[in-house]
């Protein structure tokens, strides 16, 4: 890519569910297909909070639901 501002970003998207004290919990892996570099995630917030800082847009506000 170069210095140019990058306008498409291409990655593969891993999506896993573990059990936690009880609960069913989303753990996430994300691969640059460019670059092949992973990162993983603890939860679906924490990759979209990375996707929104890579793409400098704010996520979208969520409704907080009770169990």
């Amino acid at each position: 890519m170069g210095t140019e501002k990058a306008t498409y970003r291409s990655f593969l998207l891993r999506l896993w569910q573990v059990e936690q004290n009880g609960d069913r919990l989303w753990r996430c892996s994300l691969e640059e297909t460019g670059t092949c570099r992973q990162r993983n995630f603890a939860d679906l917030e924490a990759l979209f909070g990375y996707l929104s800082a890579e793409t400098n847009v704010p996520p979208p506000a969520r409704e907080e639901t009770k169990r």
